[in-house]
């Protein structure tokens, strides 16, 4: 009897498919405590937490999530999120049950996108697709360790959605907009994170990054392309470099428009200075280009800023040390301004 092209599909990629374990010292875990639960406690300052939960060295298991291989030499793949913890250890356990202790090689400052390495040799791969080639209706598969507890677990969908923006947790206490994000109607779990979503070809073609609660048939995947550009960055230069504008903007609607009594439906609105963060980074690439609190940057390089293209989404096509060709308004007068991208730190 002959295989479906899903099954195909599953058995060429489910072998370079991760799970990662992560977990952290008793020791660690109560000093992330707040200092004013500690009276709370009902042990006093110390966690009770049963024997069989903690390993032979010590280390308890605080959470897991998935990956996929895409070098033999044993980089993978995954969500910042994941491994957002510096003070966590990571432990990638591949299809054959083998257990590697994770290196982070590098954690993008925008996308939600991470690099790890394990020490291995002649390992399976996942073949990285195209992103931008995709197409509505596309049929997908989301691969990962469902919950936790269901490794490598598949599901099947079509491409929902392109272009999507939501806010999602990268950490337990702060949240981001993630941009130009795939939406698919393959079932997406917790634990499924950094997992690949690929095609019938078994190419990778996104990340499975996150899932609104409370919705049904609605999951999100990083393009494949992000992640790419990530890798390239981390070969050629030990890190991950992205571009930055040095400065904080609303990106303007409509609404915007009418409410704040503002000459355009349009553009970015940059900040007046905050209690937090600066508005504009001194000697920074927008302070150096003489661009001012309560500007409105209608356009870069030639193109109407919109919230379906926000300045943001610019960015990402450019690289370190590319010029970025701004229209500005400031008050009745538009000038253009000549931005040169520096490295983000």
């Amino acid at each position: 009897m002959s295989q479906s092209p899903l099954t195909k599909t599953i058995k060429k990629v489910m072998p370079a498919v991760v799970s990662i374990s992560i977990s952290k010292s008793l020791e660690a875990i109560e000093r992330d405590i707040p200092p004013e639960l500690l009276p709370m406690m009902p042990f006093g300052q110390h966690l009770q937490i049963p024997e069989d939960d903690i390993d032979a060295h010590g280390m308890v298991k605080i959470g897991g999530g998935s990956g996929f291989i895409v070098d033999k030499s044993g980089i993978i793949l995954t969500n910042r999120h994941v491994i957002v913890d510096s003070n966590a250890e990571y432990t990638v356990i591949t299809d054959d049950n083998k257990k590697y202790k994770a290196e982070v090689l590098a954690r993008d400052p925008v996308d939600d996108v991470a690099i790890i390495k394990i020490n291995g040799g002649n390992l399976p791969v996942v073949t990285l697709g195209d992103s931008s080639k995709i197409d509505l209706g596309e049929p997908v598969l989301a691969i990962g360790n469902a919950l936790g507890l269901f490794k490598n677990t598949v599901s099947s969908g079509i491409i929902s959605g392109l272009s999507r923006s939501i806010q999602a947790a990268i950490d337990p206490v702060h949240m981001q907009e993630l941009r130009g994000l795939i939406q698919t109607d393959a079932a997406i779990n917790p634990g499924n994170s950094g997992g690949p979503l690929v095609n019938l070809d078994g190419e990778a073609i996104g990340i499975n990054t996150a899932i609104v609660f409370g919705a049904q048939n609605l999951g999100f995947a990083i393009p494949i392309n992000f992640a790419n550009r990530d890798l390239t960055d981390v070969k050629k230069f030990g890190r991950i470099r992205r571009p930055l504008i040095g400065l904080r903007y609303l990106t303007i609607t409509e609404d915007m428009k009418e409410k704040m009594k503002l000459p355009v439906g349009y553009g970015a609105l940059v900040l007046t200075q905050g209690h937090h963060a600066p508005s504009i980074v001194k000697g920074g690439p927008a302070d150096k280009a003489d661009i001012k609190e309560k500007d409105i940057i209608l356009e870069c390089d030639g193109e109407k800023i919109t919230p379906e293209k926000t300045i943001q989404d610019f960015l990402e096509e450019l690289e370190v040390g590319d010029t970025l060709n701004l229209k500005i308004l400031r008050k009745d007068k538009e000038i253009n301004a000549k931005v040169v991208l520096t490295e983000r730190k």
